[in-house]
């Protein structure tokens, strides 16, 4: 299980922010949620393992 310890901050244009937490919502998702998402897929994409593999190396 994934633990959520650590705080990640970016800036984002508003507008596009504003655009994506609406996208998210049709999906019935969280902003975080896809954005955790999206960092499991880039990792698995980049080191070509499953997330939990990866992080214990």
């Amino acid at each position: 299980m994934e633990q959520r310890t650590a705080r990640l901050t970016l800036l984002i244009d508003p507008r596009k922010k504003a655009l994506f937490e609406q996208l998210c919502a049709e999906e019935d998702v969280t902003p975080s949620q896809k954005v955790r998402q999206f960092i499991r897929d880039y990792i698995e994409q980049q080191t070509g393992k499953d997330w939990l593999d990866a992080s214990q190396d």
